[in-house]
């Protein structure tokens, strides 16, 4: 199975960005600055193991959740196009 290649490569840190952004903004637990605050009581009970703990781990949040985020993204970079697509 060939690797799918991606159309502008540097786009990939922006969407990150955007990612996060919308995650904040929906009041999820992602990123670094959660990881430190959600996993700090349970790596010391010994619930998760601290060496698996990840900065970019999603895993804790709901599909319907991570769904959201990939669909505000969608939504988001569609009325950017659209206003670019106006200012022409």
């Amino acid at each position: 199975m060939a690797k799918s290649k991606k159309v502008v490569p540097e786009s990939h840190q922006a969407l990150d960005v955007l990612k996060y952004e919308i995650a904040a903004e929906l009041g999820l637990p992602v990123g670094k600055a959660f990881a430190d605050a959600n996993v700090e009581f349970a790596t010391e009970l010994g619930a998760i193991p601290a060496q698996s703990v990840k900065e970019d781990y999603w895993g804790h949040i709901a599909s319907r959740d991570t769904g959201a985020v990939g669909g505000a993204i969608t939504s988001r970079l569609i009325r950017k196009a659209e206003e670019m697509m106006l200012s022409l």
